[in-house]
């Protein structure tokens, strides 16, 4: 079964709440999940394990205040993880536009730029949509996790 950090990114919390529901559904099916609120380079190269980022989107598309330091330090070292296997959930709200998730294309874009690869479809949760976030990706993420697992 997969080991699988959660780097999360939340505002007002709903992408947190997010990733505490699939760290419990996916650790009772076997897995080793850890939830990183605020996560550090240290984190990602201390191990191996699969990448999940599950991360809300502020202002314009932006990265919320607890994953910008790790991101830019990530842009800024470069830390090459080739193959490294990772998945997005963002959240947004589709009335910004073009900005919609635009928190989980910087960090896709960011990942991809240290060689990791990116394993299913980006899950992208409109808050207009979907009042429960989790209801919406824990299906996702036990598909993403046995992806992850036939790798």
């Amino acid at each position: 079964m997969a080991q699988i950090r959660i780097l999360v990114g939340s505002v007002f919390g709903g992408a947190l709440m997010t990733a505490r529901a699939i760290r419990t559904n996916l650790n009772a099916a076997g897995h080793q999940v850890t939830v990183l609120e605020q996560p550090t380079l240290d984190d990602l190269t201390s191990s191996d394990d699969a990448l999940l980022v599950c991360t809300s989107t502020t202002g314009q598309g932006e990265l919320p205040a607890s994953l910008l330091p790790f991101y830019a330090h990530l842009r800024d070292t470069l830390p090459m993880q080739p193959g490294r296997p990772f998945g997005v959930i963002v959240l947004g709200d589709s009335s910004y536009g073009d900005t919609f998730c635009g928190a989980g294309e910087l960090m896709e874009e960011a990942l991809y730029e240290i060689a990791c690869r990116k394993v299913g479809d980006t899950l992208r949760i409109d808050a207009l949509e979907t009042v429960e976030p989790d209801v919406e990706a824990l299906p996702w993420a036990q598909e993403w996790a046995r992806q992850v697992d036939a790798i």
